[in-house]
C-alpha cells in the first residue's frame, strides 16, 4: 500500500466526546502504521454553530489524546472550491434548483408512505420550466439545489475495510440537498470536493455514515475524482446503549483530562472495545497502532463504560517508572521521590491519588481511637518497641516482629491497629514502604496520640 492520506472533520460546534475519539485515534493509529498523512479539518461552514472555543478546544483534546496532525483546513476558507464544484455540477445536468418548502416535503412524504411507497424525492424540480421557475421566484422563493443521481446503474458497491462488500440501491435514496436555499453548503458537498482536492485516498469513519456513501461516492465520479478507499467502524454507546452528543456534554474528552484519567487509557478502551482484541491497556499510541487492524472492529456498537476506565488507567500507572511521573507528580505538590512512588503508585487508580498518599506520609492524619483498651495498650506497647534511629526498609520487619513476640498478637490483630495509628486509615500502601517514609519521629507522634477508649 502506499503511503496513504487521512483525515478526521469535526464539526466545531461543541467538545469532543469519546465517540468522536474513535474515528479521529482510527484514523491516527492507520496513517501511523503506515507511515501516512493525517489531516485535520474543521467542518465549519455552519456559521451560526460553529465557534473558535470549539476549534481550539478539538486541537486541545485531540493533542493530549496524543493525536499531532501533519495538516490543519478549515472547510470555511475554502469556498471558492466549492463554488467550482457548483457550477461544474451544473453545467453536467447533475445540479437543480427545487423550490418546496420543509412543509412541503413533509406532506409529500407522508402521502407516500401512506400508499406504501418509499419516502423518495419524486425530482418535481427537474420538471419545471422556466416559467414556472420564474414565477416561483417572483413569489419570494429561493431554490435549494439537489445533486442527481445516476439510477441507471442500479446499485453502487464498495469493498469496506471494516464491513466486507457492501451495495446500496440507488433507487432507494432521495437525491440529496447540496446547496441550501441561503446558498451555504450541507456535510456532503464540502465533504467530497474537499477529500478529492486533498488527495484522501482512506476514509474511516463510523457506521452512520454507511447510508451517505452511496451518493458520495456518485458525486466524487460526477466531479472526476477517484474514490477513497472507505472503512466504517462501529460506534461507541454509552453504558446503557444510549447516542453520544456533543451537545449533551457526556464523556467528553475535556471531562475525562479534568477526572485525571490517563490519555493511553481513554486512547486503549476507545480502540479496542468492540473489537476481537482483548481490553487491555497499551502503553503508547504506536504499539497500539501495531495491534489495530479494522477487520477486527465489530459490526455492532461498542459500550463505552467509564467504570472501564478506572481498571485500565490503574494499570498503566502501577507499570509506570518514577521518570514518567516525576513532573507531574511535583506539580501535585508530592515528593518522596522514587521511594514513595515505588510504594504507592500500586494502590493508585489516578495520579492525583498519590497526594492523598503523601498527605498520609507527612501529616496530620486523624487521630485514631482505640476500638477497647486491649487495643489501647496494644498501641502503648508497640510505640515502646519502634526501633531507634533512621527508618529502613527492614524496620517494618523488625519492628513487627518485636511487637509480635512481646504481645503475642499477630495477623490482622497485630497489623490493623498499627496502620490504622500510623495512616488514619485500614487500607493503603505496604507499610513496609511507607514506614521510613513517615519516619521515626512522625511514627511515634501517631502511636501516642491514638486515644483511649471511651465508656
Amino acid at each position: 500500500m502506499t503511503s496513504p492520506t487521512v483525515r478526521f472533520a469535526p464539526s466545531p460546534t461543541g467538545y469532543l466526546h469519546i465517540g468522536n475519539a474513535r474515528p479521529a485515534l482510527y484514523n491516527w493509529l492507520f496513517a501511523l502504521k503506515a507511515g501516512g498523512q493525517f489531516i485535520l479539518r474543521l467542518d465549519d461552514t455552519d456559521r451560526e454553530r460553529s465557534k473558535e472555543e470549539y476549534a481550539e478546544a478539538i486541537r486541545r483534546d485531540l493533542g493530549w489524546l496524543g493525536v499531532a496532525p501533519h495538516r490543519f483546513e478549515r472547510q470555511s476558507l475554502r469556498t471558492d472550491a466549492y463554488d467550482a464544484a457548483v457550477a461544474k455540477l451544473k453545467a453536467a445536468g447533475r445540479l437543480y434548483a427545487c423550490y418546496e418548502t420543509s412543509e412541503e416535503l413533509d406532506r409529500k412524504r407522508k402521502r407516500q408512505q401512506a400508499r406504501g411507497l418509499p419516502p423518495v424525492y419524486d425530482r418535481a424540480g427537474l420538471r419545471l420550466s422556466d416559467e414556472e421557475r420564474a414565477k416561483l421566484e417572483a413569489e419570494g422563493r429561493r431554490p435549494h439545489w439537489r445533486f442527481k443521481l445516476d439510477e441507471s446503474v442500479g446499485h453502487v458497491t464498495w469493498d469496506d475495510l471494516v464491513r466486507g462488500p457492501q451495495t446500496v440501491d440507488i433507487a432507494s435514496l432521495s437525491d440529496p440537498v447540496l446547496v441550501r436555499e441561503d446558498g451555504t453548503y450541507l456535510y456532503t458537498l464540502p465533504s467530497v470536493v474537499d477529500d478529492a482536492d486533498m488527495g484522501v485516498t482512506h476514509i474511516i469513519r463510523g457506521d452512520d455514515h454507511v447510508t451517505n456513501t452511496g451518493v458520495q461516492l456518485q458525486l466524487f465520479e460526477a466531479l472526476g475524482a477517484p474514490a477513497p478507499v472507505l472503512g466504517h467502524h462501529n460506534t461507541l454507546t454509552t453504558a446503557t446503549g444510549e447516542g453520544l452528543s456533543k451537545r449533551s456534554g457526556a464523556l467528553s474528552l475535556g471531562s475525562l483530562r479534568e477526572a485525571g484519567y490517563e490519555p493511553m487509557a481513554v486512547n486503549s478502551l476507545a480502540v479496542l472495545i468492540g473489537t476481537s482484541a482483548p481490553v487491555e491497556p497499551v502503553v503508547d499510541l504506536p504499539t497500539l497502532a501495531g495491534m489495530v487492524d479494522l477487520s477486527m472492529v465489530s459490526k455492532a456498537p461498542a459500550k463505552f463504560d467509564p467504570a472501564d476506565l478506572d481498571g485500565l488507567n490503574a494499570k498503566l500507572l502501577h507499570a509506570k517508572p518514577y521518570a514518567d511521573v516525576a513532573e507531574r507528580l511535583a506539580a501535585l505538590g508530592v515528593e518522596g521521590g522514587e521511594d514513595f512512588w515505588n510504594a504507592v503508585r500500586g494502590n493508585l487508580v489516578r495520579l492525583r491519588d498519590a497526594a492523598k498518599w503523601w498527605a498520609v506520609v507527612i501529616g496530620p492524619v486523624a487521630p485514631h481511637a482505640a476500638a477497647d483498651v486491649d487495643e489501647w495498650n496494644f498501641v502503648r506497647a508497640a510505640a515502646t518497641l519502634l526501633p531507634d534511629g533512621t527508618l529502613g526498609g527492614q524496620s517494618w520487619k523488625v519492628w513487627t516482629d518485636a511487637v509480635k513476640a512481646a504481645t503475642g498478637r499477630k495477623g490482622r490483630a497485630l497489623f490493623l491497629p498499627l496502620r490504622q495509628a500510623l495512616t488514619g486509615l485500614d487500607h493503603g500502601p505496604e507499610l513496609a514502604a511507607l514506614l521510613p517514609l513517615i519516619g521515626r519521629e512522625r511514627a511515634l507522634a501517631r502511636l501516642e496520640a491514638v486515644a483511649a477508649p471511651t465508656g
